[in-house]
């Protein structure tokens, strides 16, 4: 596998004899190499060199302040020290004028990896630029759609918990600051060990309406199937093409069983809060409901929040709800 150029690096050229040996330092899209070094690769003396360099300048073939750049070098005596280096333009005019054969192959050389490096940065970039562009996008998406949700009557009351959903979604794509860095990347999925069973689902269903009816907070009709849909909400949330679960992460299977149980109405009463009940329930039985700061990944008020969402919501809305859930889970 081919070696990726970083920016900075010393790089080795070595002429196909093995004659010729050089560091050269890769910066600012170019290569660069002292007078020392010139001479070294041209096989001239250092003042030959330093004359053609002159001559370069004198004749305004390039300008100097674009061509030269000190780089910081530690000496014999273990002294730090600025020497002046020179671009592979500077590099391929002495070549020409000292008309050397190894100065040609070094040319052909630096050309080849310098355009190597400048395709695959192109190739970096372009990835990135996209990736940050799709984040900001989904950005959008999440605000337009949150604004649009907001004016539901359902959500009366609940625009703190929305502004905090929304303000909690940004900062988990952090975009700024990844791009700037250069990491803008996908995050790793967190993948669980404890698998959620239709006969766990029921025993949790059956704790929170003996609570609730305690409290005087359910009736009668809680908790009761209206149909076969709750046994395959839970089925579907391990279900596999060609061998691969369709929701790899734990943050799929939870911001899916959230939307599915809210949205289909498995149970004749209460389906939002035993929802948000098993969400959590799911998140904690996985060791993924709190951040590593102790606190809630998602708390009570905004799953409140998101829970009505997911009430009001369209069909069609599915997928940028799970992105807001999964992405607030990876924050």
């Amino acid at each position: 596998m081919e070696k990726e150029i970083k920016k900075g690096e010393i790089i080795i050229y070595q002429s196909a004899d093995k004659k010729v040996r050089i560091d050269v330092n890769l910066d600012q899209d170019t290569v660069w190499l002292t007078q020392d070094r010139m001479a070294e690769l041209f096989g001239k003396g250092r003042s030959t060199i330093a004359e053609h360099i002159l001559n370069v300048f004198k004749e305004r073939e390039l300008d100097k302040n674009s061509v030269c750049r000190d780089f910081r070098r530690t000496g014999k005596d273990g002294k730090e020290y600025e020497v002046q280096h020179y671009n592979l333009d500077v590099i391929i005019s002495v070549g020409y004028r000292v008309k050397s054969l190894q100065g040609t192959k070094f040319r052909i050389w630096a050309t080849n990896t310098l355009k190597n490096y400048l395709v695959k940065g192109y190739a970096i970039n372009e990835k990135r630029l996209l990736e940050a562009n799709s984040k900001f996008n989904e950005l959008q998406e999440a605000i337009d759609f949150l604004r649009k949700k907001s004016k539901y009557d359902l959500l009366a009351g609940q625009e703190q918990e929305i502004l905090d959903l929304l303000s909690s979604y940004s900062k988990t794509l952090t975009l700024l600051e990844q791009y700037d860095k250069e990491k803008v990347a996908l995050v790793k999925n967190g993948k669980g060990k404890f698998i959620l069973t239709y006969e766990d689902v029921l025993k949790v269903i059956n704790a929170l309406k003996n609570e609730l009816v305690t409290k005087e907070e359910a009736g009668e009709f809680f908790g009761i199937e209206n149909s076969d849909k709750l046994k395959g909400i839970v089925g579907n949330l391990y279900q596999t093409f060609d061998k691969k679960e369709l929701y790899f992460s734990i943050e799929e299977k939870a911001a899916h069983l959230l939307y599915f149980i809210i949205k289909d109405h498995p149970l004749v009463d209460g389906n939002k809060r035993t929802g948000a009940f098993l969400f959590v329930y799911f998140l904690d039985r996985n060791n993924y409901l709190y951040k590593e700061s102790g606190e809630r990944k998602i708390n009570d008020n905004a799953l409140t929040a998101l829970a009505l969402l997911i009430a009001v919501s369209d069909r069609q809305e599915k997928d940028k709800l799970v992105k807001i859930v999964t992405n607030l889970l990876k924050g």
